[in-house]
This record gives structure tokens, sequence and C-alpha cells, in this order.
């Protein structure tokens, strides 16, 4: 069984710019994830698409082993990720002539995961027989405990109702957040459905609350920064 990376990495970021070619804890942004891509083991060929050049070089001398320019339309502000990813997916098979059958997408701003987690979140699909596994961390606010959202008239009411209400937070069923780290699909979902994130053989891989923050503006770079400086 062959499998491909793919991490797609825009040059335009506004909240954070030049994020993923920036410094975090002595390696730029981008390096920890396709270390984490390397380090799991796992892979054929590790691809970084991107619009920029800047990120391609530094993806290079991380270790990704084939590097696709992303259309501009595919990069755009208001671009869909899942089209960027089969695109990817396709130029490598071109790249390297090989025909892959489990397709990961590693999010380049998310680098808290371990290559620990890529291991479990493959092994769930490839196990299970699932079309597609993201992963998810447990909810820091439940909606059915301290979640509301406005009414017509802006009065605040819980997001789900409860009957009878939620009282504790424990008692609630649990909810987990995307966090928007690994995507991992077979070659049917990629090229046949277009790399959706939800289909009716779905399943979700749990991974530790702190894995849920990725970088989206300057306070989740410090954040970041702090927990990756703390880990072993």
């Amino acid at each position: 069984m062959k499998r491909l990376c793919t991490i797609c990495a825009r040059g335009g970021s506004k909240g954070v710019p030049n994020k993923h070619t920036r410094t975090v804890l002595g390696r730029p942004l981008i390096a920890h994830t396709v270390g984490h891509a390397v380090e799991s083991g796992l892979f054929d060929a590790v691809a970084v698409s991107s619009d920029s050049e800047a990120i391609l070089d530094v993806a290079r001398t991380s270790g990704a082993t084939v590097l696709v320019r992303r259309p501009d339309e595919l990069a755009t502000d208001f671009a869909d990720k899942s089209p960027a990813i089969v695109h990817c997916a396709g130029e490598a098979e071109r790249q390297t002539g090989q025909r892959f059958d489990v397709f990961v997408d590693l999010d380049a701003t998310a680098p808290l995961r371990r290559p620990a987690h890529i291991i479990g979140a493959v092994s769930l699909l490839e196990e299970t027989g699932a079309s597609n596994v993201y992963t998810v961390t447990p909810s820091r606010r439940s909606p059915y405990y301290n979640m509301v959202e406005l009414g017509a008239e802006g009065a605040p009411r819980l997001v789900k109702a409860f009957d009878p209400p939620v009282v504790r937070r424990q008692d609630a069923p649990p909810t987990f957040d995307m966090n928007a780290s690994i995507y991992v699909w077979t070659r049917d979902a990629v090229f046949e459905a277009g790399a959706p994130v939800h289909m009716d053989r779905t399943r979700a891989f749990v991974m530790p609350e702190w894995s849920a923050f990725d970088v989206d503006s300057e306070l989740d770079f410090e954040i970041v920064s702090l927990l990756l400086a703390r880990m072993p």
C-alpha cells in the first residue's frame, strides 16, 4: 500500500504575514509539519503545494520530495482547500510515476501534532475501512451546556436543547472540535469524491486538547511557540 502526504501552504496569509516561513523554535513553521511527515515513516512521498517560491524552497530543504506549484485560482483568499489537495495529489502522481492508495493532508499551521498522531489517524482509516478520517480534540465548550447563539431578537440561548436540561458540564454528551491538523482519505475519496470532509463512512481520530491550537493570528503564534517549547 502506497501513501502520499500533501501539505498545502498559501503565500498570502493575512492574519500572520509570511507565517509558513516564519521561525518557530529555530525552524520555519512549515518545516515542523514536513518533519512530522518524514518522521512518521509512513509515506512514499511528501508533496508540498504552494503559490510561493519561498515556501517551496523551505519545503525542499526541510525534506519534501515533491514540489507542486499551485495554480493562482486555487490560491485565493476564498478558494476551498479540497481542490488544492486534489491538484497536489494528481501532480504528485504525475511527477513520481506512482499510484497512491492512501492520501494524508497535514495542515502547515498545526505544528503541535506528533508523528504518532499521524500514524494513529492512518491506522484508523486502514483498519476500519473508513472512507476518510479527520482529527478532533475534546470541545472546550459544550453546545448542551455553555455554548450559546443569539435568537432573532438578540436573546442568547443554548445551541442544543437537552431534556432534561444539563446542569453540570460533565453530564453533557461528549462533543469535539475539528482541530484542522490531519485529514486522511482513500484514493476514491480523493479523485472521485473530491476530498470532502464528511462522507458516509467518515471517522474521527481524537487528539489531545493541547493540539487544538493552530496558527491563524499573532496570539496563536505565541501560544503555539510556548507549547512547542515545553514539549519533550
